[in-house]
């Protein structure tokens, strides 16, 4: 069975993983009939959302202790990920991704990635096994891929001149597809970028999902 890695950023479109994203991918993995292993960083969150009003609260929280209440418990520090093990990486979005697994929400192209995900993405990425990102997350794939990668967010042109701006590719893409750079092995969809509903959002995941498990 293959085995694949799913990185969390919390528990939250507003300040962690997308749940809708999250859950869709890892029904989507065992559908395919993979298997998967949940991981988040054992880090501060950059800050706490309250969803029902949107506004920032005072209050701390941890982004691996947020990201178990999406894995039910069967999560595990991001340092304990060795790549050697698994098969296929995916990385669900949500704004945890772009503030928690890296800056890109504060900083724009200028962002820092936190070290275990850099390391870890970048392994996959040297190894030329499958990595799936969605929704904001593919932000990130110029800094594992190189110049030329190609990547999707969807079609908001803000975003996508960041990416170019990192030496990616932007191919605008439509929420029920994805794109596909099969010579670095990279997949990326918009989700929640462009999804109006739960169910847009499920078309383009679940058909990463299915090829990202068939080239694993």
């Amino acid at each position: 069975m293959k085995k694949i890695a799913v990185i969390l950023s919390g528990c939250g479109v507003f300040d962690g993983s997308e749940i809708h994203e999250s859950v869709i991918s890892l029904l989507a993995i065992r559908r395919q009939g993979a298997s998967y292993q949940c991981f988040a960083p054992n880090v501060p969150q950059y800050h706490v959302i309250d969803h029902l009003t949107g506004d920032e609260q005072s209050e701390r929280r941890n982004v691996l202790k947020e990201a178990a209440r999406i894995a039910r418990g069967e999560i595990q520090d991001l340092k304990q990920l060795d790549p050697s093990e698994f098969d296929a990486l995916l990385i669900p979005g949500g704004f945890g991704a772009a503030k928690n697994l890296c800056d890109f929400a504060i900083q724009g192209p200028e962002f820092q990635l936190n070290p275990q995900l850099q390391r870890v993405a970048s392994a996959f990425a040297k190894a030329k096994k499958p990595a799936g990102y969605l929704c904001i997350a593919p932000v990130m794939i110029p800094h594992f891929y190189g110049p030329g990668v190609e990547l999707t967010i969807g079609k908001d042109p803000q975003t996508a001149a960041a990416i170019t701006a990192l030496g990616g590719k932007h191919i605008e893409c439509a929420v029920d597809d994805y794109v596909y750079d099969e010579q670095h092995r990279v997949l990326s969809t918009p989700a929640y970028m462009l999804a109006g509903s739960i169910e847009e959002a499920a078309d383009g995941i679940e058909k990463l999902v299915a090829k990202l498990v068939e080239i694993a």
